[in-house]
């Protein structure tokens, strides 16, 4: 019997390994991530250019506020700074249409100042072609802040009154609670993001899986190759090695994802700073924002719990795809009662966005046991928090449990359903084999 156990599941795995959408997939999947995780030296190669700052040519027409518009964009970029490049030119006094014509073919900027009787001052950004959103916001915030300042100034308001209106607000963050941090409270935020985005992969998985074993199966009722292989082999031996194939596949394609990312970042490291550093000091300043939050120190839990979950989930999720695709007879028929599958899956994923969103709440700590749900959303409260260890340990019993059922009354269902070829009253009929 195990003979011919490991005899389909070998098959079919070569089956996968060989066909030529496995390799044309990974082929693509490779040069995209290799792309992706280089985009900006692939842009610099055709002629874009990552370190060049851009030039603010301000023409103060009124003057004597080129300090203030100055002094005013510093703040406001400080405080809203997303690692642009930008310069400050003071060119009052030069000729516009010389600054104008040298503004060819460049990103640069020119901000001419204007005096107003009514407003003070008024504003006018010039450039060759559209500007970036953040710099353009950016400079109308130092704008507006400038005319507030000159308007105070003059309203003959001495000099010390008017720097410590102008001064930014120091203030304190604290925090009651001894054991809570400031850098963990600005984690969650940022988990939020990074995390969510780390465990897409794995969303994309499950339904490659789900669809893989429903594909596989109709497939084999369609050509009416499944009554040769039932003759032969038991409706067990069958289900099972379709299990363990498909999942030896997916955590397969998962570990060559990681790999071709893996090389990504090799790339990026032999090509060195340069064009590259802007990106790598986002990753750098990721990196040490989680190492201060903590985070990084309970990785060696974090991580093993997560695999766990993630394989319990594989499995969970291909006995359901096995089971219903052996009450359809078409690709077909199988794409439509996948689709409460997809739903749930997508459920997971979307509360693991929006995780930070629910500190202390009681009912996201429920839907962290849920099955099929925690998977995607234990580990995104794990990290920021909101649950322990205990939690994840009821998350896994609920999923060992589902697992268990799935397999005792989904054997029942799939030998029943495997040789059906009907599609009538599919659901009754799939309640009434688990019952038999």
């Amino acid at each position: 019997m195990s003979s011919k156990f490991w005899y389909l599941t070998k098959y079919g795995l070569k089956k996968k390994f060989k066909s030529k959408a496995f390799i044309i997939s990974n082929i693509i999947l490779f040069i995209l991530l290799i792309g992706l995780l280089n985009i900006d030296t692939i842009i610099s190669f055709f002629g874009g250019d990552f370190n060049r700052e851009v030039g603010i040519y301000v023409l103060d027409n009124t003057n004597n506020n080129y300090e203030v518009f100055e002094n005013n964009y510093i703040n406001v970029k400080k405080v809203f700074d997303n690692g642009s490049k930008t310069k400050l030119y003071n060119s009052t006094g030069e000729d516009k249409e010389k600054i104008e014509d040298d503004l060819k073919g460049t990103t640069d900027i020119i901000v001419e100042i204007n005096k107003d009787e009514d407003n003070y001052i008024t504003a006018s950004i010039i450039t060759e072609n559209y500007i970036d959103p953040f710099t353009y916001q950016t400079l109308i915030q130092a704008i507006n802040n400038t005319k507030s300042e000159i308007a105070l100034r003059n309203s003959n308001i001495d000099i010390n009154e008017l720097n410590k209106i102008s001064q930014a607000v120091n203030i304190e963050r604290i925090i009651l609670d001894e054991t809570k941090n400031t850098e963990e409270e600005n984690m969650n935020t940022v988990m939020s993001i990074v995390f969510p985005t780390v465990i897409l992969p794995f969303c994309m998985l499950i339904i490659l899986l789900v669809q893989l074993i429903g594909g596989e199966i109709n497939e084999e009722k369609t050509t009416r190759s499944m009554e040769v292989i039932i003759s032969n082999v038991p409706a067990k031996v069958h289900f099972f090695s379709k299990m363990v194939s498909n999942n030896l596949f997916i955590i397969t394609q998962a570990v060559l994802l990681f790999t071709y990312g893996a090389i990504g970042f090799l790339i990026r490291n032999i090509l060195g700073t340069g064009i590259n550093s802007e990106i790598s000091n986002e990753i750098s300043n990721t990196l040490s924002s989680l190492g201060n939050s903590g985070i990084l120190d309970k990785l060696y839990y974090i991580i093993p719990v997560t695999v766990i979950l993630m394989i319990l989930s594989f499995v969970a999720y291909s006995l359901i795809a096995g089971i219903l695709a052996s009450m359809t007879v078409n690709t077909e028929d199988y794409q439509h009662i996948q689709t409460p599958i997809m739903i749930i899956c997508f459920i997971g994923y979307y509360l693991s966005i929006m995780a930070g969103m629910f500190n202390g709440s009681l009912l996201i700590r429920i839907l962290s046991y849920i099955p099929l749900i925690s998977c995607l959303l234990s580990p995104a409260l794990l990290v920021i928090g909101q649950i322990g260890v205990i939690d994840i340990l009821i998350s896994v019993s609920a999923l060992l449990l589902l697992i268990l059922v799935l397999t005792k009354y989904g054997l029942k269902i799939y030998k029943i359903g495997i040789l059906n070829y009907s599609t009538d009253k599919m659901w009754s009929k799939i309640f009434k084999a688990a019952k038999m």
